[in-house]
């Protein structure tokens, strides 16, 4: 992950967010979980500019979609008893995969906030799309 690549993946994000009709906030994480970049549109909530990097702080962290997790939290899941103020459970987190020649390893995660749930998610696959095909 490096300043360029993440600065056109908030782009990207903001781009689909127009077309959504939404006012985000974008966030790319390395694979340390540490912010490379970080959009937040005109108009967007107070709450997003937190949530965004809490929810790729948490894909990249556990490796896998904030959409899919908050099951897991319930009693007798996978990661019940989580009690982490940086982790986010809800939809916008995607974690971002790279082959090192030994496999795939997470190399960062990208989280959006601020629009519906849909909304979120569709700003971020397209973030994760200038990833994949970078």
């Amino acid at each position: 992950m490096n300043l360029d690549i993440a600065l056109r993946m908030t782009e990207a994000a903001l781009r689909q967010a127009s077309r959504e009709g939404a006012a985000i906030c974008v966030a790319v994480v390395d694979a340390g979980g540490h912010l490379v970049s970080f959009q937040r549109m005109a108009g967007a909530g107070v709450a997003g500019a937190v949530l965004a990097p809490r929810k790729a702080y948490t894909s990249v962290a556990l490796r896998a979609a904030t959409a899919g997790l908050a099951p897991l939290l319930a009693p007798g899941g996978e990661l019940h008893g989580l009690n982490d103020d940086r982790f986010v459970f809800s939809a916008g987190g995607l974690p971002l995969w790279a082959d090192d020649g030994e496999g795939e390893r997470v190399a960062g995660a990208v989280g959006v906030s601020g629009g519906a749930r849909a909304q979120d998610e569709a700003c971020a696959e397209a973030a994760a799309l200038v990833w994949r095909t970078r």
